[in-house]
């Protein structure tokens, strides 16, 4: 598959994630009596991810996440050559479905842009936790995160759950972690509504680039030295969700 279209599919899949999760908790989690609160942003979010493991995996391999480019590369599943190409593509989506989100939010009379779902600490954690809460959270989600996309598009695992698994464990990441920090594990995620909540939100930003990438990078690593797996050129998401050869 041709770069030009694999970045494509990385930067709609990214865009659907950012919409439809972050969507979820600005425009719907706290809706006046029939809000979907911390449970149904965490389900937006799995579902976001789930739908688009079967659209775009077979295409891109649906990283749709810095942190999962890094680990995939560091575990051998993915060229070093578009690494940068991918992460690019998935800031763009983020960036450019914090912008219609913006647009879409700001159509109600007397809106302001507040946190709009961006992650933070300390003053910006919706449970008031600190920053190293908010550090080990991140990395630790996210170790747990590549661990199961590795095992789940492993050559010997079952073919055909694999979006299944990972879809389920990113909700299950958000029911865990939305308390202690609005929950990222994926860098784009967290720069699209920085980006327009600005100010405090940004100067935060920099836990949520380094401390998903150190746990999607000691999973990359950790996964293969631990459990052996058979590797080939590109064992992409996509193969196992798609049931590939």
């Amino acid at each position: 598959m041709a770069l030009s279209r694999r970045v494509s599919a990385e930067f709609l899949g990214t865009f659907w994630l950012v919409f439809g999760g972050c969507g979820s908790a600005v425009l719907a989690a706290a809706f006046p009596q029939f809000g979907i609160g911390f449970a149904g942003v965490a389900l937006a979010f799995g579902l976001t991810l789930l739908t688009m493991a079967y659209t775009i995996g077979p295409i891109s391999g649906c990283h749709i996440n810095p942190a999962v480019t890094f680990g995939l590369w560091l575990a051998k599943r993915f060229p070093a050559k578009d690494v940068l190409p991918y992460m690019a593509a998935q800031v763009a989506g983020a960036i450019a479905a914090a912008a219609v989100l913006y647009v879409v939010a700001s159509g109600k009379p007397g809106f302001t842009v507040g946190q709009f779902a961006s992650n933070g600490y300390g003053a910006l954690s919706p449970g008031g936790y600190g920053m190293a809460s908010a550090l080990i959270i991140e990395v630790l989600c996210t170790f747990a995160f590549l661990i199961v996309i590795l095992g789940a598009t492993d050559k010997r695992a079952p073919v055909g759950f694999a979006g299944l698994a990972i879809g389920l464990a990113l909700t299950l990441i958000h029911l865990i972690s939305i308390p202690v920090d609005n929950t990222s594990v994926n860098p784009a995620r967290s720069t699209g509504p920085a980006l327009f909540a600005g100010g405090a939100e940004i100067a935060q930003l920099w836990l949520f680039w380094i401390a998903p990438l150190v746990g999607g990078g000691l999973a990359g690593l950790l996964y293969p030295a631990v459990f052996g797996e058979e590797v080939s050129p590109e064992p992409i998401v996509g193969e196992a969700v798609a049931g590939a050869k």
